[in-house]
């Protein structure tokens, strides 16, 4: 018999899962954290790095919860996949913004976009299978590919494309092990939209060689300069059976916090996932999903007001950051966010210091000039930097002539 010592010696050292202990935290929630704790310190630091839209939520959509707090209705249990109203109402506001015919039991009402991500890959992700990540990526995609077991294997564009992937880079990735292809138009973190045609290629591609395709639509309303947010589904219809559409109301309707997302699909994957989800967290808040009610069925115009305030923000930072030498800053044509290469800034000497990467350029430009920007590693792409431009105009041009005075003085 094994003594009380030897068993304990033999016991994993480890407190933490593996799989658990893997995964890395936030980065750009982290960057927003820290800029937040230096500011309250009375530092006046101006951040970048959060992907949350400046607006309040508009009225009619703080009215719908507060009246929906004192319907006892909403004090219980509901079912798990979500208000049976809400799934009709994200049904007709898929047809009506995207043109794809969904029927309610297609949907999954998840807790946030980031619940309907995770859940999308541990549905029809299986240990060992591949998926196809394009990067620059969000910061969430492959933590998440990794919990469902799957292996993410990148497909890099640059600037140089304005960070779109080609078919033929797809292909030179596929492998018979691939088995998802995760899309997001428009990007977060380039702000990068695909064009009709190329998203046409990509899902006729995909069809053919019989792969999935998990797509981010969660900025289609956020577009400039006529650019139009394509739904794969509806371009290439054949895909309709193998792609699930991820999306919520945090972006669009200035809802961060609200915590409401969703996942359209097949029947059999919706049914599935919403299965997993009875198990792991039941209905998201009925409060929430009331107020998600009244967005989504709400007029468009406050929407529409906030894309204009956020194109002439966009206007304006990718003026200021093409000024500063040694960055290129690619005009995004989606999304809040500005994607700029400072690779050639690199190892350059700036206040005694030669920044290696753009980790450590990040950390010198938080030091010295009080401004939080995301670092490319996050992105799975060193030698950028994601400038989120959801602030006020005034603290964006401050921001942003902060980090010109430094960069300028790279020798």
């Amino acid at each position: 018999m094994a003594t009380p010592e030897a068993s304990a010696s033999t016991r994993p050292t480890s407190r933490v899962s593996a799989r658990i202990a893997g995964i890395k935290p936030s980065a750009t929630l982290a960057v927003d954290a820290k800029a937040k704790a230096l500011k309250a310190g009375g530092r006046p630091v101006i951040g970048f790095g959060a992907g949350q839209p400046d607006f309040p939520t508009p009225d009619y959509v703080v009215d719908a919860a507060a009246a929906a707090v004192r319907d006892r209705a909403n004090h219980g249990y509901t079912a798990a996949g979500g208000l049976p109203e809400l799934k009709e109402a994200l049904a007709r506001k898929t047809r009506r913004d995207s043109g794809l015919e969904v029927d309610p039991s297609q949907v999954l009402v998840t807790n946030g976009g980031k619940q309907a991500v995770y859940s999308a890959f541990a549905t029809i992700v299986d240990p060992g299978d591949e998926v196809l990540l394009l990067a620059p990526y969000w910061t969430t995609y492959p933590e998440s590919i990794a919990l469902a077991g799957g292996v993410a294997v990148q497909v890099t564009a640059d600037e140089s494309t304005g960070y779109l992937v080609t078919v033929e880079q797809l292909e030179a990735a596929r492998t018979e092990k691939t088995k998802v292809l995760l899309f997001n138009s428009p990007s977060n973190p380039t702000g990068a939209v695909y064009p009709r045609e190329q998203v046409e290629a990509i899902g006729r591609w995909a069809y053919e060689h019989g792969i999935w395709v998990i797509t981010d639509e969660i900025y289609e309303h956020l577009v400039y300069d006529g650019a139009k947010a394509e739904s794969l589904p509806v371009v290439v219809p054949e895909m309709a059976d193998t792609t699930l559409i991820l999306n919520g109301v945090a972006k669009t309707y200035s809802m961060t916090g609200w915590r409401v997302g969703w996942i359209i699909g097949p029947k059999d994957v919706i049914k599935a996932a919403s299965s997993y989800q009875s198990h792991l967290c039941g209905n998201v808040a009925n409060v929430s999903q009331r107020a998600a009610l009244a967005a989504v069925d709400g007029p468009l115009d406050i929407v529409d007001e906030m894309r204009a305030s956020f194109d002439a923000r966009r206007k304006k930072i990718v003026s200021l950051l093409s000024a500063i030498p040694g960055v290129e800053c690619p005009t995004p044509e989606g999304a809040f966010y500005a994607y700029p290469s400072v690779k050639a800034l690199l190892g350059k000497e700036i206040r005694g210091e030669r920044p290696a990467d753009t980790v450590e350029l990040a950390d010198l430009i938080l030091r010295e000039a009080e401004v939080a920007v995301v670092p490319g590693e996050a992105f799975g792409t060193p030698g950028y930097f994601r400038f989120s431009y959801a602030l006020a105009e005034d603290e964006l041009v401050e921001g942003v002539t902060r980090v010109a005075k430094l960069l300028g003085e790279a020798r």
